[in-house]
């Protein structure tokens, strides 16, 4: 098992409070009332310790005209281009953008509300998958936006507890896909690739294999065996599922309200609703906090006038993605809706 969080807890709340101290004196955010605020990051702000140290990158994610990109209640991806998906709960639904953050296109209403988004690679192409959580769905969009696949379709069979509040969705190796609930149910469920319901497990609880808003999922292979790496929101910690849905183990706890997890090498980055975004190391202990928001009264807040949106500094962090050079976007969840790119330095 990759964990051993169990026996690492005390050492993980020390390099918390250890790296949290030392992510603020890296970030120069010490005046941060001082900061350009607004919608859009317009200036380069640095943030992170260690080896992980990151700088804004400004006008990242302009939208034509100045219109909002948000609200943006939904996910990031990447494909191999280092093109940039993110979905917004806008009319104009999931927006592309360059590897620079340039606007290049909307795939328009049908697209709108995807929860979560990935990109994986199917038949030699790349395609998204998205957690449609008003609808009650799960989508799978070419990258043009044309709807490829939907689940529950007539294939899928009776689905415990429903759809209801769908919140994320993830590939397997062998193209099945894994579902959480964790707005409604708090189950996981598998499904081969056309939809068919092939298992079901978890549950609302705080025990071994259950949840408290199973909120976002990811593949993992870090240990050479894939694995399921899911968001326990509110019992504020990451765990491991293997892919016939047997609970494997903590893989990291006393985190700040984890919504999604993106994968790269060994390190994994976590958007945590409690303004803040976390790298962990392979065995789950934190290795960086970036943008660690001071001001506990715009935690998790979606009312957020755009004067306390200040660059480099996070309010509740809902989607986030590595690309392919180890830079990071973020997806703050709020009103206006806000995309940040963190840059390797």
């Amino acid at each position: 098992m990759l964990l051993g969080a169990e026996n690492m807890n005390s050492v993980v709340k020390a390099m918390t409070g250890m790296i949290s101290a030392l992510g603020m004196m890296a970030s120069g955010h010490e005046g941060h009332e001082e900061l350009p605020a607004g919608k859009v990051v317009t200036s380069a702000q640095v943030t992170g310790n260690g080896k992980f140290v990151f700088e804004t990158v400004p006008g990242f994610g302009a939208m034509p005209g100045g219109v909002n990109v948000g609200p943006t209640h939904g996910g990031v991806a990447v494909d191999k281009e280092d093109d940039i998906y993110v979905s917004t709960e806008a009319d104009h639904g999931v927006v592309q953008f360059t590897k620079g953050g340039v606007f290049k296109r909307s795939f328009g209403p049908s697209t709108k509300a995807l929860h979560s988004l990935e990109i994986f690679e199917e038949d030699g192409r790349e395609v998204l998958i998205g957690a449609a959580v008003n609808a009650r769905k799960v989508f799978k969009l070419d990258l043009d936006g044309k709807r490829l696949l939907a689940i529950p379709n007539e294939t899928t069979g009776e689905v415990e507890g429903g759809f209801k509040g769908v919140t994320g969705v993830t590939v397997g190796p062998e193209g099945n896909f894994y579902v959480v609930c964790g707005y409604g149910s708090n189950l996981i469920h598998k499904f081969d690739k056309k939809g068919k319901l092939l298992k079901t497990a978890g549950g609302r609880g705080k025990g071994e294999g259950e949840f408290v808003t199973c909120h976002g999922i990811a593949l993992d292979t870090r240990s050479g065996s894939p694995l399921l790496l899911i968001c326990d929101r509110e019992n504020r910690r990451l765990v491991h599922f293997d892919l016939e849905l047997n609970f494997n183990g903590v893989h990291c706890e006393h985190l700040r309200r984890p919504c999604a997890v993106s994968i790269r090498g060994d390190e994994a980055v976590v958007a945590e609703l409690e303004g803040r975004v976390t790298i962990l190391g392979k065995n789950g202990a934190p290795v960086a906090f970036l943008g660690d928001q001071p001001d506990r009264k715009l935690w998790a807040k979606k009312p957020i006038p755009e004067s306390n949106l200040y660059d480099g500094l996070f309010t509740a962090p809902h989607g986030v993605s590595w690309d392919g050079e180890g830079n990071i976007i973020v997806q703050d969840w709020n009103v206006t809706g806000r995309v940040t790119m963190l840059r390797r330095r």
